[in-house]
Parts: C-alpha cells; sequence; structure tokens
C-alpha cells in the first residue's frame, strides 16, 4: 500500500540574523507537514565567539513554540564548539516528526542499526560521540591557498515509512574576491565547490554504509558564471580596468555606457558589485538568469533539483525596511539549494494540479531575513509502507 507522509526541507544560512523565528513558523503553519527538517549555517554568526549564546536562543525559541507542540519527537544537533577550530563547522540541524506519524527509525552510525525514534533528543556541543550524526568538517589541505573556515557537512540517516534516506546539511566555500571570480569560466571558487561536493557525495555513497536515497540542502554558496554573466552586461558598453598603482593587480572593472554621459553601468571590486539596473536579478527574470547558474548541471549524472521559479536567495539587504533588494558586495546568486539524488527524486509525490503539489521556493520574499533568504521545499513523500 502507497502512504504519503508531508514533508517540509528548509535551509537556512543564519549568519546575519537570528530572528525572523515568525516566518518559519507561518510556513509550518501552513503546510502542516507531518515530517520537517530544518538546516541551518553559519549558528552563531559571522561573529560567533560573541554570538553563540544568542544562537541556543534562536532553537530554543523554534521547539518551543507553541505551532510545535503536536510534533512529540525532535532531534536537533548544533555543532557550537567554535574552541574546537578543527572540527567546528556551525552546522545546526533540527528535525520534527508529528504526533500522527508512526514508525519514524533513526540510524546510528556506530552499531550500524536502525532505532525507533523517542522522545526530545538535542545535542549541543562539538557533537563527538553522538552516534546518530556523522559530522565531519572538509579536510585542510583541500585547498591549501584559502582561508581554512568552518565549511563541511553533517549526515542524519531516517526510515520513513519503511523508506530510507539520508539527509544531509552541507556549507560549501564562497567566493572571497569578486574580481578573481570574473577572470575565468568557470572561476576557481567554482571549481573548489565541484571538488568540495564531488567529495560529500562519495562521502555518503561509499561502502562503509549501505548508499540510501539522499536530500542534500544547505548553502552550496554556487554562484552565477560571473565572467560570462559580465561580459553579457557590458556588450554594449565601455569596458575599463583600473590596475593598482604598483603592481599589474587589478583593483576595479568598470562598464560605462558609451553614451547617456558614461553613466557607470557596472563596477566590480574585490567586495563590489554594482549593477545600475538591480531589477535584472528580480522574479521575471529568473528564466534567463537561470542560463548562468552552471554549477549543479555539472552533477546531473547524480544530483536532481525541482524547478527554480524564485529570484536569487543571496545577497539580500540587512536592512529591515529593503526586503527585497540586493546588497551590491556580490552578484546575487542561487547559494541555497534543495538537491537531491535521482532515488530520491522518485520518491516525491506528483499530483494532480487541484491539490497542494510541490513547492520549491524561498521563506519571507518580502520581509528581512538577513543577507540569504531561506529556501524550502515542500512534498509528499510517497513510500511503500505499511
Amino acid at each position: 500500500m502507497e502512504t504519503f507522509t508531508d514533508v517540509l526541507l528548509v535551509t537556512a544560512n543564519v549568519g546575519s540574523l537570528f530572528d525572523n523565528v515568525s516566518r518559519l513558523l507561518r510556513t509550518i503553519h501552513s503546510y502542516k507537514p507531518q515530517f520537517i527538517a530544518l538546516h541551518f549555517q553559519e549558528v552563531g554568526g559571522k561573529d560567533y565567539m560573541v554570538n553563540m549564546g544568542h544562537a541556543d536562543n534562536f532553537f530554543r525559541s523554534i521547539e518551543s513554540n507553541e505551532e510545535m507542540k503536536d510534533y512529540d519527537r525532535v532531534c536537533i544537533y548544533v555543532d557550537n564548539q567554535f574552541q574546537a577550530e578543527d572540527v567546528f563547522t556551525a552546522l545546526g540541524s533540527m528535525y520534527f516528526i508529528h504526533k500522527t506519524l508512526k514508525n519514524i527509525y533513526q540510524y546510528d552510525f556506530n552499531v550500524k542499526d536502525f532505532k525507533a525514534v523517542s522522545g526530545q533528543n538535542k545535542y549541543v556541543g562539538s557533537l563527538a560521540g553522538v552516534t546518530t550524526v556523522e559530522k565531519e568538517k572538509f579536510p585542510k589541505n583541500f585547498w591549501p591557498d584559502f582561508k581554512w573556515s568552518r565549511k563541511g557537512f553533517m549526515r542524519t540517516r531516517w526510515i520513513i515509512h519503511n523508506q530510507g534516506l539520508d539527509l544531509v546539511n552541507v556549507h560549501l566555500f564562497h567566493d572571497a574576491s569578486n574580481l578573481t571570480a570574473c577572470e575565468s569560466s568557470p572561476s576557481i571558487y567554482s571549481a573548489n565547490r565541484k571538488n568540495a561536493l564531488r567529495y560529500v557525495i562519495n562521502r555518503i555513497s561509499d561502502s562503509r554504509y549501505t548508499p540510501l536515497p539522499f536530500f542534500l540542502f544547505g548553502d552550496f554558496n554556487f554562484r552565477l558564471d560571473t565572467l560570462s554573466l559580465v561580459q553579457h552586461l557590458s556588450t554594449s558598453a565601455d569596458v575599463q580596468t583600473v590596475k593598482k598603482d604598483s603592481s599589474n593587480e587589478v583593483e576595479k572593472i568598470i562598464c560605462e555606457e558609451k553614451d547617456n554621459d558614461h553613466q557607470v553601468l557596472l563596477q566590480i571590486e574585490e567586495k563590489l558589485f554594482a549593477y545600475l539596473h538591480q531589477a535584472y536579478f528580480r522574479e521575471d527574470n529568473v528564466p534567463s538568469l537561470l542560463k548562468y547558474d552552471k554549477e549543479v548541471a555539472v552533477f546531473h549524472d547524480v544530483i536532481r533539483e525541482e524547478d527554480i521559479k524564485f529570484p536569487p536567495s543571496y545577497p539580500y539587504s540587512e536592512e529591515y525596511t529593503k526586503p527585497t533588494q540586493y546588497m551590491n558586495t556580490r552578484c546575487p546568486a542561487w547559494c541555497d539549494r534543495i538537491l537531491m539524488s535521482h532515488t530520491a527524486q522518485e520518491f516525491i509525490h506528483r499530483r494532480d494540479d487541484d491539490e497542494r503539489g510541490v513547492v520549491y521556493d524561498t521563506l519571507g520574499p518580502n520581509v528581512c531575513m538577513g543577507d540569504h533568504k531561506p529556501v524550502f521545499l515542500f512534498f509528499s513523500l510517497k513510500t511503500n509502507g505499511h
């Protein structure tokens, strides 16, 4: 007999904002999922030594909310041990199971067996010795030229109605400099992320444990193919490259309109990406912008994704009065994604038009959610359960 379980997966980079829990709860309220998975990155924010206590309140405010009272089983994993620099990932994963959902099991990676989930299971710290989660920081030698940072992945493994699934929280490397990102296509940063993602996929598919269908969601830091996009945006412009006095190093790229008083169309510096027509990155232009989103396509042999119909999830203004405005620090991009194995996508139930189907969207499109808009996927998981 086919069984359907309503699932809500959410990924949120909370590096710049901890206080918009209401928007998340509203989404939970409107979809009423039976199984919720929340994957957070940059727990504690950029200044995590100061803010880690604030992060604890954030998790508490979600679990103690009235909206969550019918979720009788909770599993929380928060890696907040920033003192342990060699293993700190700043990842946090929360899982909520509704009382109507029976027979949910979680894998113990130590004894290599599944156990029924019961009660409240909360693990906060370095997570060393917690046997229901597997956490790994990317090895230091992976990228010798880059500042080693809190990037890694965290996996939990579940059985929902007889179907095994891996849920993986991931945070990949960002673009350090907009200028470097423009140098080649694909950029050196894109190549790094490709290596890192391939590493994660290989690790969760290796022979230590039986490979299972997986959902991989987090901040992949995927960027648009910057060089191609800049070439496109500056097709009819005069492009000047300004170099630093002493060296041959590029300091800024300025694209000016040929007429129109030489108005600056686009200016790029290490941490500046200022494009005159910001509306270009909005909703109605998504299809043409997606041509430059190439980092997932490399993995089509193993990875699928629902169609993106929302504008880039990053970098939004952190000012409350400008919730739909992008900051001009980076080229807008779909950093926050929910990816899945081919096998996992087969379990997504495609309903008839009159029913609520699959929803892949940003959370809080019209309110300030920090520099990353959280992204969610709501769907019905179809399994052959009893």
